[in-house]
């Protein structure tokens, strides 16, 4: 008679995931409009009237993506009542890390002492933290990993072209994170959309820094390290783009938009969350906004806005919340999460 064969990951039931801790950080200094029009040829009326944003964090020379990182983990994991030893993988969604090796998730765990995680950086610039929030979930699903640290964190600061009056106004620096493990009794997170499309790249991106323009002493004034936006073309894909997205996960979640208790969105553009909330026809109370406080922080931006949300109580156990964001790539991604 043959042995039965061992029980394998694939033989266990799937598990189910919730976010049970959240976490952020901002660096101190803040950076008024009043003060950006001694900058730029620009003014308070102008950046307010288009985006909403009012000021924005800024970090100094020597606060650096994985130092905010570090600060929202640990805020993270004291929510959670947990440890950094506990942690089995670490995540971080970002388009500024520290260096282009190692990874920033390698130095927030020698920051964060969390010993036994093994660590890697995802890069899908605003939608980020969405993705990894999804790669995490398949890990804990699969019974690969019980305990993730998933991280968006940009110090956008470093990668912004400070005479660009179209496009300084509207970023900031700072880092959002959340601890993911299976809970029981709990549904968490219900389902996620993500997409992406390729051919609209060159409408949000970094022409230079990579292998096909390296910066060098000859092409350095032309600032290819340095944001590039359409931002006509990159409204108008981003209102289409987290529409289609957040209908997307509505119907998987077999939910309506009216049966939502809170909708955190890309903290980008109040015109765009203007936009969703009238084709969504939902009142704007209903969605978090901090973006006039921080202005768009990619990675982070959903990240710091699902921590203020949680510890206000904008979300009661129970109630399902939406997650939709839009980047460069371009990416979108959407979450349904029952808190």
């Amino acid at each position: 008679m043959n042995a039965p064969l061992p029980r394998t990951r694939q033989h266990l039931p799937k598990r189910t995931v919730s976010i049970i801790g959240t976490g952020s950080h901002v660096p101190e200094r803040v950076l008024t409009n009043a003060e950006l029009e001694k900058m730029v040829e620009t003014s308070d009326e102008w950046i307010v009237t288009r985006t909403g944003i009012r000021e924005r964090r800024i970090a100094g020379p020597e606060e650096t993506t994985s130092e905010m990182a570090a600060k929202a983990a640990m805020a993270a994991l004291e929510n959670a009542g947990i440890g950094a030893e506990e942690i089995d993988l670490i995540l971080v969604a970002t388009v500024t890390p520290d260096m282009f090796f190692p990874s920033t998730a390698c130095f927030v765990q020698a920051k964060i002492g969390a010993t036994r995680a093994a660590c890697f950086d995802l890069s899908a610039a605003c939608s980020g933290f969405l993705y990894a929030l999804e790669v995490a979930q398949q890990f804990i699903t699969s019974h690969t990993y019980s305990t993730i640290l998933v991280i968006g964190a940009d110090k956008l600061s470093s990668i912004v072209d400070w005479k660009d009056r179209n496009t300084c106004v509207l970023f900031g620096d700072g880092a959002g994170a959340a601890v993911l493990r299976h809970r029981a009794g709990g549904h968490g997170v219900v389902a996620t959309h993500m997409g992406s499309n390729g051919n609209l790249a060159d409408i949000l991106h970094i022409p230079g820094g990579g292998c096909l323009n390296p910066v060098t002493s000859q092409n350095f004034d032309q600032r290819l390290n340095t944001i590039r936006m359409n931002g006509k073309e990159t409204y108008k894909q981003a209102v289409t783009a987290m529409l289609s997205a957040a209908q997307a996960v509505l119907e998987e979640s077999g939910l309506r938009f009216e049966d939502l208790a809170c909708i955190i969105p890309h903290q980008a553009n109040l015109r765009i969350i203007e936009a969703i909330a009238d084709r969504m026809k939902l009142p704007l109370e209903k969605f978090m906004i901090n973006l006039d406080r921080f202005g768009n922080t990619s990675a982070a931006a959903v990240a710091i806005a699902l921590d203020e949300a949680n510890r206000t109580g904008r979300m009661q156990v129970g109630e399902y919340v939406l997650l939709v964001v839009f980047g460069g790539g371009l990416t979108w991604a959407s979450s349904v999460i029952q808190w």
